[in-house]
């Protein structure tokens, strides 16, 4: 186990201590010094009992790529909240999901995390299982009409995927992705 100098950790805490302090005084409801002393001493105290391990730096904000995310995401949220509801509503109800497994090609927590919460938001899709090591994520699929159905939508989660590692990922993680292309992977 290696230790942290203090002025990395304190780089790293200070904001998550603002943010932990405004969240406080927005539960309140009102601004007081005694809300925002009682803040700082929640903050503190839950930085100090529940440490959380950092987030590995490199990662980059590319706002045109961002941008081109979120419109396909919200896209996405719109066409498949209407899928799933009518199955939901259709006479005879959903006649078929699947478990898949999709084989991911980003190796960063950060990023790994936001394949898997992007998936999950969306109707119709939930992570089920998210292997780490394997980079390995285990989805239910709803609806799956055939094996194509299935088939394009694992590709569809590849291409979230690769937007996010375009919008947000470090220059190794697009040289990683590009090198995946190479290989012949299924790179949308």
């Amino acid at each position: 186990m290696t230790i942290e100098p203090a002025a990395t950790r304190l780089r790293h805490q200070v904001p998550l201590v603002v943010w932990l302090v405004v969240v406080w005084v927005l539960l309140w409801g009102t601004w007081s010094w005694a809300n925002l002393l009682s803040g700082l001493l929640v903050a503190l105290a839950v930085l100090t009992l529940l440490p959380l391990p950092h987030v590995v730096g490199g990662t980059r904000v590319r706002p045109l790529p961002m941008l081109v995310f979120f419109g396909h995401f919200a896209a996405d949220l719109f066409v498949s909240g209407a899928e799933v509801a009518w199955q939901t509503l259709r006479p005879g109800g959903v006649r078929r999901t699947a478990i898949v497994q999709v084989q991911l090609r980003a190796d960063s927590d950060l990023l790994l995390t936001m394949v898997a919460e992007a998936t999950s938001l969306v109707p119709g899709s939930l992570v089920l299982d998210l292997d780490r090591e394997l980079r390995v994520m285990t989805c239910h699929l709803l609806p799956a009409r055939d094996l194509e159905d299935v088939e394009r939508k694992k590709a569809h989660i590849l291409v979230v995927e690769r937007r996010l590692v375009r919008a947000f990922g470090s220059a190794a993680d697009l040289a990683a992705l590009d090198g995946h292309r190479d290989e012949g992977v299924l790179a949308p």
